[in-house]
This record gives C-alpha cells, structure tokens and sequence, in this order.
C-alpha cells in the first residue's frame, strides 16, 4: 500500500513539473523576446526617447551575442541576420553617445556632492543635455516614430525565430562560450598593459558579449559551469571607463563645453578614469575573475 502511495505522489509530481526545456529552444525564445522587447522599446517617445534607445540597443546586443553562441551550426542566415542588426545598433550610436555624456556628467555630480566642482559640472551637464536634445532632432528627422526601423526589427525577427534552432548542441555552446572567456582574458591582459582607451573598449566589448551569452544560457545547460564566476559586474564598470574616455574626447577643438570648464572637466574624468581602473584591477585579482581551466 505504502509503495502504491509514494508510486501515485511520483505521478502526481511529474505531471505538475513542467518539461525541461531544451537548451536549444531556450535559446530561440530568449533571443525572439529580447528582439521583440527592442521593437517595442523603440516606440517610446518624449521624455523616454533616450532610454528607449538604450533598453532597445542593450536587446540588439543580447541578440547579437546569443547567435555568436552557434553562428555556423544556424547556418548563413544568422550571419545575415546578425550584419543587419549591427548596423541597426550603429544607426542609433550617435544618439547613445550623446546621452552617455548626460549620464557621465551625473554620475560625477553625484561623486562630487556640493563640492566646488558642482557649478561648472551642472554647467557641462546642461550643455550636454542640449546637444542631446539636437541629436534627437536629427535622428528623428526623417523617421520621426521610428517606423522604418522597427519594420526592418520586426522582419529580422521572422527570420530569427525560422533559424534551425534545433541544430544547437550543448557541444557548440559550451566551445563557444569557452571562446568568449579567452577573448575576454585576453582583451584584459591587452588593455591593462598598454592603458590605451582603444583597447579598454575592446575589452568592455568582450567582457559584456561573455556576461550576455552567460545570461543567455541561463542554467539549462553545463556550458554555464565552464566560465569562471565572474558577473555583469565588470562589464558595467568598464562601461564607466568607457564613458569617461568619451567625455574627454569631447574636450578637444569644437567642444560643446565652455572652453574655461574643459581643463577641469579633463581632471575630474581622468581621475574617475583612474578610479574605476584601480577597481577592476582589484576585481581581476580575485580569483573569481580568473579564467576557469
């Protein structure tokens, strides 16, 4: 009797767990949503313009990395695919910029408090906001909603969602995602030795494809246990350095900045600069941000 029971409770619980889903299918559906959730993004306008633009190109690159997980197992249509939703992220670069430096200058007011440096950066940050303003214009000069874009969106994800996902093995995922820690380590090694600002960008590029694949894979397959257990965590602050180096490269000739605040602004980001890569130095030693065997 006491076997017939834990024989019916076994029943019961099966039929109430629902089927794992495959690794592939995973996938599929991650990357379908992540393009979708881009187009819709895109249709926000006014005050949500510029975080619109972000959140939509933050799911292009979700996209990007997931089909850079097994590109030549889905055959030459996700490299197609994958070119056109480049260029749409390329599209849209000059208005990313130009809210970094909103948000670059922010984040030093917040470091800076009340501190004597705040009038001129409010100053800059004011600047900076009206610039932004004017590349809007520009970008939504001849789509204002944005229509033409979301209609090239919404044909790559027909495209994406027909691929033949079910080609995917946890073979091809796990080899490439082995390839995105290496790039990454390397592209580190690269970046700290020569401190040129090209090659910490390339390093944020590559730390940020290996923290998206990660969170694509989720922990549906084994691929997951074979990168180390770094996080997002340094993909967002080499972000930071990234955003500092682009605010110093708008301190040249034909700065939007008053040319008596640019001095002061090139110290405060040259010093955030420093800060941030004295913390991901300290990141890096920590074995937890080694590269796995």
């Amino acid at each position: 009797m006491t076997g017939t029971i834990e024989v019916s409770q076994l029943s019961r619980a099966q039929a109430a767990s629902p089927p794992a889903i495959s690794p592939d299918i995973r996938l599929r559906d991650y990357a379908v949503t992540e393009l979708a959730r881009a187009i819709a993004c895109l249709s926000w306008s006014g005050g949500r313009l510029h975080a619109g633009v972000h959140q939509a190109r933050k799911s292009i690159r979700r996209v990007r990395a997931t089909l850079a997980l097994d590109m030549p197992t889905l055959g030459p249509g996700a490299d197609l695919i994958d070119r056109a939703l480049r260029q749409a992220n390329r599209h849209t670069s000059k208005l990313r910029d130009a809210q970094a430096l909103v948000a670059t200058l922010d984040a030093l007011l917040e470091k800076t408090g009340a501190g004597d440096s705040s009038p001129m950066l409010r100053r800059a940050r004011r600047a900076a906001a009206q610039a932004r303003a004017a590349r809007a214009r520009i970008a939504l000069a001849d789509d204002p909603r944005w229509d033409d874009k979301r209609a090239l969106l919404t044909t790559l994800l027909a495209a994406l969602s027909a691929l033949p996902w079910d080609r995917v093995t946890d073979a091809d995922m796990r080899a490439a995602l082995q390839r995105s820690l290496l790039r990454s380590d390397a592209a580190g090694g690269r970046a700290r030795t020569s401190r040129r600002d090209a090659d910490w960008h390339r390093w944020r590029r590559r730390a940020r494809r290996l923290s998206q694949q990660q969170r694509a894979l989720g922990d549906t397959t084994t691929a997951r246990a074979d990168a180390s257990k770094r996080d997002k965590r340094l993909a967002v602050i080499l972000g930071g350095v990234q955003d500092c180096a682009l605010l110093r490269e708008h301190l040249g000739k034909g700065s939007m900045f008053a040319q008596a605040d640019r001095p002061a602004l090139r110290v405060l980001a040259e010093r955030r600069t420093r800060q941030l890569r004295e913390r991901i130095a300290k990141m890096v030693a920590d074995s937890t941000f080694k590269a796995s065997g």
